[in-house]
């Protein structure tokens, strides 16, 4: 299991990085049912504000449950609630960092506020948002995926 709320403290942070592929487009397309062409169709992005095709917003910001649910506070964690602002594209081939950081512990409730955000590989943020957390109550000996299987997954 992940931490407990216990072993927390505000200002812990982890990251997750992920190279977006055009592979990664396609799953998240067909796994959401989002054939929005301003995602899949080259020919179609061309005329669009962005001039070519932009990564859904919501596979960038799945990278912070990734996060969430693999290391701060990892395995065992509830989303309770998430907000988002898109700030910026993200086109095939960047690479994202998404980073999760404690703001607020509020033991009576089990809950944490983590600052949610991804940045680019040019360290330009792309997404911002709040999350609000219930870490696990039990710390059990469990078997996660590390970032480098997952990475191998992603790569298949």
């Amino acid at each position: 299991m992940g931490k407990t709320i216990e072993k927390m403290n505000i200002g812990d942070s982890e990251t997750f990085t992920k190279t977006i592929s055009e592979s990664d487009i396609y799953l998240f397309a067909g796994v959401t049912g989002d054939l929005n062409p301003a995602h899949i169709n080259r020919e179609f992005a061309k005329d669009t504000f962005f001039k070519r095709r932009i990564v859904h917003g919501l596979l960038v910001g799945g990278l912070i449950s990734t996060v969430i649910g693999t290391k701060l506070p990892g395995p065992g964690s509830i989303y309770r609630e998430q907000q988002l602002k898109f700030v910026a594209p993200v086109h095939i081939g960047d690479t994202i960092t998404a980073k999760v950081e404690i703001t607020a512990i509020n033991h009576e409730k089990n809950r944490i506020t983590l600052q949610t955000s991804c940045f680019n590989q040019n360290q330009d943020m792309v997404i911002d948002g709040v999350a609000e957390i219930l870490p696990p109550k039990l710390t059990k000996p469990t078997i996660v995926p590390s970032s480098e299987s997952i990475e191998k997954v992603n790569a298949a």
